[in-house]
């Protein structure tokens, strides 16, 4: 058949593409002719090959078997793509722009194709506008000036008649809104949230959604349209609408308010998802819509929080959701981790939180391991709110600990201590024990601090605390905590005399075992432990009238045979030629052993003693070697100071606890510090801290006295403290005495100036009658920068109580505020702590300083304040000479 109408249309292609029109002709062939009629008609000098297809791109980038080579392929087709981008009027531009996002996807940069996204945004044709719109999602933020360019395409086609090309222009929108384009475009999405079209009216709630995260405040303009979708029939317009719903209640009060009175609503479409039937548009793994169930559990937990009227509106459905839900699936799992946790967060009745707890019970005999981490992680959150219904699955928790994955045995391990009370201590701490023992290292510091803080709460009686304690020590091994060490030693200081001769016992037992068997090395802070305990109470131990002995352990105390005197310095001395141990265990031998001279009686056990010590003279490490020399002095220079100055210490005091149980004070009790009153104050030792440093505190064990002169054996803090004091008169004093001090002792290497100075400075306050503090004046200490310190001086007989308020009008909040002062050695000065860290504008911190004076001298203090503001350190420091000159008197 002819068709003559045809002829004139189709002569302008070459004979052999003159063809009659026939049907069997795809839109795919058409496009392949005009392409290559298009490539033969260009001129030569402008024809450009054929580009490769993206299947192609791929297939030679996954066939480089080097970085190198992928990284030529890459470039060359990128240089390629750069040169046809040069053409106004490219065919290929749809391609290229596909392959250059392939490439972005690789890693590469790609920026130099946002401009011919914007131009593919702008063609007529729906395959280009796809093309365009991903790569302008994925090239696209805010920063670039490309972006500004693109609202008036979004805002023609948020018109068009096209529902794919408005789904487009919103799911572009939502993704790469910057506040302005919102702001512009925010009608149009509301609008679209009102369509007839399911379609449209999905994709705008959720790039509403996207709209409301970036501006909060055009939340208002979709409150009316937006309860409206609650109405719908269709299931996704409802998904997205509760969650559009839950995103405004989560971000604003009043909206949460708002949207209170559609808890019924909520309660009958979640009633008509369960009792539905089967819906094979909307069923998984035969449950109905799943997705919408937890998103409408969520909303009912937002909005039931806190609110004893909407809770009670969703108690029944809560209780049909968890009773009625198929658990074999994990689809239906999901549904009841989001119930168990609705019903936990809102104010629900107690026997619905039972059921919700016996929901995560049953996640624990999952076989699923994610399912039991889940179960685990929220009973731990929610522990505290019925503690009695998870006590009755403490037995599949316990078992728990046993399981292979590492998350879920913290998890356990955690929880477990959260169930400890004076009930089942005693069990929960033999199983914690047992886990202790087999656990992995990274678990044995917090579980074995974990358990000496529960022993120490819950503890039945002290034999059994004690026992616990040393039986955490001995499985824990250098894992232990330094607060674990210091607690333990606070404790067998505190106990009665039977209990301290107990604690020896058990001590020397394990100490000799570690020592005999060479793992004291894996042992260090149990070896600490005892040495200081043998140290204090080693006349209990070798004594025959000490009754102790007659308190059985469950381990086996009842086979103790009393050591001698000459075997108890066998083993330290062993353990203090061992070359493995560190140097702060031998530290507590070797004043342990110290120590033991004034508590053994037998003239071949002094001797011995006393050689042991004296090979310490010349150790190599200088803390050995000053602790080994000094201690020789009191076996020769003053022998008659030694029983004195090695006498049992006094009980430690407690530390003081804060709100959440733990010391307040930056320090914790070492087990060698000095326990006397004077010197066991918060403030005295944040003085310590604040001017000397932890780092010059070392590790002695001997009886402190208080006239002794402070340490001066750390150069970088005496010339610290003597910066801080330049400038100010000191008179001096006599010669520092060579006794030993408990924490740190003199040194004959330190500079002298730092001995007289640090003498006054750590002295003890003389101890004469305090007037009533009376409030002389208000002294100007510091005025710069915006920050103001004065400081309010009240006089009390020889003594002075100074207020050290510090106030900033400055517009920034400062950071890391810390207040230091000093004084002459003639004074005694107290600090305590400071009232906070930080100081915002307008605020105020105080400090409470005490200065005692002896010599009725005038006063003259020197200060020093650093802090941060926005991140760069600052450092003032002033003399504050201005007092008034009858304070003292």
């Amino acid at each position: 058949m002819a068709y003559p109408m045809y002829e004139v249309d189709w002569s302008v292609l070459p004979p052999e593409q003159n063809r009659r029109f026939n049907p069997a002709f795809n839109i795919a062939t058409i496009k392949q002719v005009v392409n290559e009629a298009i490539e033969r008609v260009a001129p030569v000098s402008v024809r450009m090959p054929t580009p490769t297809r993206l299947r192609d791109l791929i297939r030679q980038i996954r066939a480089a078997r080097t970085a190198a080579e992928e990284r030529s392929v890459v470039n060359k087709e990128c240089a390629y793509i750069r040169s046809t981008f040069r053409e106004e009027d490219s065919v290929w531009r749809c391609r290229n722009i596909a392959k250059l996002l392939y490439i972005h996807m690789l890693g590469y940069p790609a920026h130099f194709g946002q401009l011919e996204c914007l131009k593919l945004i702008a063609s007529p044709r729906f395959t280009d506008k796809r093309v365009g719109y991903l790569g302008a999602m994925l090239l696209l933020d805010e920063r670039q000036d490309v972006h500004l360019l693109i609202t008036n395409c979004l805002k023609n086609d948020l018109n068009s008649n096209t529902q794919f090309v408005v789904g487009l222009a919103l799911c572009t929108l939502g993704a790469i809104a910057s506040p302005e384009m919102a702001r512009d475009l925010a009608s149009e999405v509301e609008r679209l949230i009102k369509s007839p079209n399911a379609y449209i009216k999905k994709k705008a709630a959720l790039c509403a959604f996207r709209i409301i995260r970036r501006v909060p405040d055009l939340m208002e303009m979709f409150l009316p349209a937006t309860r409206s979708l609650l109405t719908e029939k269709n299931h996704g317009v409802l998904i997205t609408g509760v969650t559009l719903i839950t995103e405004m209640c989560e971000n604003s009060p009043d909206t949460l308010n708002h949207f209170k009175k559609i808890v019924p609503n909520l309660v009958r479409i979640l009633k008509n998802l369960i009792l539905a039937g089967y819906s094979p548009e909307h069923d998984v793994s035969g449950v109905s819509d799943p997705f919408l169930q937890v998103k409408i559990l969520r909303l009912l937990r937002i909005l039931g929080k806190n609110d004893a009227e909407a809770s009670e509106a969703m108690n029944d459905i809560l209780a049909q959701v968890a009773t009625n839900t198929e658990t074999s699936k994990n689809v239906g799992n999901t549904i009841l981790y989001e119930t168990v946790l609705s019903i936990m967060d809102i104010k629900s009745e107690s026997s619905l939180r039972v059921l919700a707890i016996n929901i995560l019970g049953r996640f624990l005999l999952n076989n699923d391991k994610n399912i039991r981490y889940v179960a685990l992680n929220t009973l731990l959150r929610t522990v505290h709110v019925d503690t009695s219904a998870v006590q009755r699955h403490r037995t599949t928790i316990l078992e728990c600990l046993k399981d292979p994955d590492v998350s879920i045995r913290r998890r356990a391990m955690e929880l477990s201590f959260a169930l400890i009370n004076g009930q089942n201590i005693r069990s929960m701490m033999k199983e914690l024990l047992s886990f202790l023992e087999r656990s992995d290292a990274e678990f044995k510091a917090h579980c074995s601090s974990a358990m000496v803080l529960a022993a120490e709460r819950y503890a039945p009686n002290n034999k059994w605390h004690l026992d616990t304690l040393f039986r955490v020590l001995l499985k824990a091994g250098n894992y232990l905590r330094d607060d674990t060490v210091s607690s333990t030693l606070q404790i067998v200081s505190g106990a009665a005399a039977e209990r301290q001769a107990y604690a020896a016992m058990r001590l020397w037992t394990s100490l000799q075992r570690s020592a005999t068997s060479g793992d004291a090395t894996e042992k260090q802070p149990l070896i600490q432990v005892a040495a200081w305990t043998i140290g204090e109470y080693g006349d209990l131990l070798v004594s025959e009238a000490s009754n102790a002995i007659s308190m059985v352990d469950e381990d086996g105390i009842d086979d103790f045979v009393r050591p001698s005197e000459e075997s108890v310095i066998d083993i330290y001395q062993k353990l203090l030629w061992s070359t493995q141990l560190s140097i702060t265990t031998k530290e507590y031998l070797l004043l342990s052993l110290a120590k033991l001279s004034t508590r053994f009686t037998t003239q071949p056990g002094q001797d011995k003693i006393r050689v042991i010590i004296d090979t310490f003279g010349s150790h190599i490490h200088i803390e050995l070697q000053q602790r080994g020399v000094e201690l020789s002095q009191l076996y020769r220079n003053y022998a008659h100071l030694r029983p004195a100055l090695l006498e049992r210490m006094p009980a430690m005091e407690a530390p003081a606890s804060g709100a959440d149980g733990r010391d307040d004070s930056d320090h914790e009790h070492d087990p060698l510090s000095d326990t006397s009153p004077e010197h066991s104050k918060p403030d005295q030792s944040a003085l310590l801290d604040l001017i000397i440093g932890s780092d010059s505190l070392t590790n002695g064990d001997v009886e402190h006295k208080p006239s002794q002169p402070p340490p001066s054996n750390n150069n970088t803090s005496s010339n610290d403290i003597l910066d801080l004091l330049s400038g100010l008169e000191l008179t001096p004093s006599a010669p520092v005495s060579s006794m030993v001090n408990n924490n740190i002792s003199a040194s004959p290497a330190a500079p002298a100036p730092a001995s007289l100075l640090l003498d006054g400075l750590f002295a003890p306050p003389t101890m004469t009658q305090v007037a009533p503090p009376q409030e002389l004046a208000t002294v100007t200490a510091l005025d710069k920068n915006g920050l103001r310190i004065v400081l309010v001086v009240q006089r009390g007989g020889d003594s002075v109580t100074l207020t050290m308020r510090a106030a900033s009008s400055s517009p920034a909040t400062l950071t890391d505020f810390l207040f230091q002062a000093a004084v002459p050695r003639t004074f005694q000065l107290d600090m305590m702590s400071p009232s906070g860290t930080v100081l915002p504008p307008q605020g105020e911190i105080t400090q409470v300083l005490k200065i005692a004076n002896p010599s009725r001298s005038p006063l003259r203090l020197r200060i020093r304040v650093s802090y941060n503001v926005d991140g760069s350190p600052v450092q003032e420091q002033a003399e504050v000479n201005s007092f008034p000159p009858d304070l003292f008197n």
